[in-house]
């Protein structure tokens, strides 16, 4: 918990108050970086400055604020020196998948400790898993620059006043309205080109029931199963970041709901729905599966895929977007990993065996 400092107007800062930021570090940097590693990072070392101004005679007056700019700061850094990997990134780039817990794991799901898995902060103010969570939503951020990224977030969802967001970006009130305005043009831009279809909230009831016969089709390996789930606009991207073995992933998106259609029988009809089994999870805020390894070849998480669900202009329920990461550098915070090496080498025999 925090403690006036008398004489000073700030506080200081115990281990408890620590955790209780935690997670509104997280939410921040997630939120900026769009990776669960990057921003356990940006957390340690936010989380350790706030600590040390605390012993300091002026203390800290304002906890939530003071880890909102370090951590904000600390992400734009982060961000202006990842930049060019991500320009050389191979295939489609997503953010690390965000894991819900639920009542369902999988063996290996035990990871260390990471901050989102603390309690997280009152959903009103920090916006926690909403919206801007969602994969769609952090991609377009990935277009803004560091600045806008980091001005339209500090203002559009986490709801600072352009003057206080202007102080912690570290420019003047004008510039950061500037900015944040212009990264809401983009992304409204971004949103304006979406699919033939009506976005919007659905129960969790009807999205599981959709994810049911998503898996269902997956069982059935037949393209018309699929189709049946599937929008006609319907687009599938996949990341697998160049780190997987050839067939686990596609190197650029697929649109079109035969398409789609076709892509996902044939993931399922070459073995690999015999290979792993699918737990529901929400993702992202999303309605998702984690895929995970038979224990007969090791066991551990194959990848992740979630779902945007719409509803089609004549009324059905479909999905109409999916994101698959089979990048093993975005799934180690989820637990032990599936030996692609092993899978794969399993297909190849099953393969010559028919």
């Amino acid at each position: 918990m925090t403690h006036d400092t008398p004489g000073t107007g700030g506080t200081t800062i115990d281990d408890d108050a620590l955790d209780r930021l935690r997670p509104l570090s997280f939410a921040v940097a997630y939120r900026m970086l769009g990776s669960v590693a990057e921003a356990e990072d940006v957390v340690q070392e936010a989380l350790l400055k706030v600590a040390q101004q605390a012993d300091r005679p002026d203390g800290v007056r304002n906890p939530d604020a003071f880890v909102t700019t370090v951590t904000t700061r600390l992400s734009i850094n982060v961000l202006r020196s990842a930049r060019a990997r991500r320009e050389t990134y191979v295939g489609p780039w997503l953010p690390e998948p965000l894991v819900s817990g639920t009542a369902t794991r999988w063996p290996g799901h035990e990871s260390p400790a990471v901050a989102h898995s603390a309690a997280p902060p009152d959903a009103a103010a920090h916006a926690e898993l909403a919206d801007d969570l969602s994969t769609a939503f952090l991609v377009v951020l990935e277009t803004l620059t560091p600045a806008e990224r980091a001005a339209f977030l500090l203002h559009d969802v986490l709801g600072y006043p352009h003057a206080e967001a202007a102080e912690i970006i570290g420019t003047s009130a004008v510039s950061a309205r500037q900015l944040a305005s212009r990264a809401r043009r983009r992304i409204e831009a971004k949103r304006a080109e979406a699919l033939g279809h009506t976005p919007g909230r659905r129960s969790r009831e009807e999205a599981n029931r959709l994810v049911s016969r998503f898996l269902a089709a997956v069982e059935d390996g037949e393209v018309e199963a699929f189709i049946g789930v599937l929008s006609d606009d319907v687009v599938f991207t996949g990341d697998g970041g160049g780190n997987v073995p050839p067939g686990f992933a596609i190197t650029k998106p697929m649109a079109g709901r035969d398409r789609v259609a076709k892509l996902l029988s044939g993931f399922s009809r070459r073995g690999l729905s015999g290979l792993a089994h699918y737990v529901p999870e929400e993702i992202n805020g999303a309605p998702g599966l984690v895929i995970v390894a038979d224990d007969s070849l090791g066991g551990g998480v194959l990848g992740t895929l979630s779902f945007e669900i719409g509803t089609t202009p004549d009324g059905a329920l479909r999905i109409v977007a999916a994101h698959g990461v089979v990048n093993p550098a975005k799934l180690g915070h989820l637990g032990r990993l599936a030996d692609l090496d092993r899978l794969a080498a399993h297909l190849r025999q099953a393969r010559r065996g028919h």
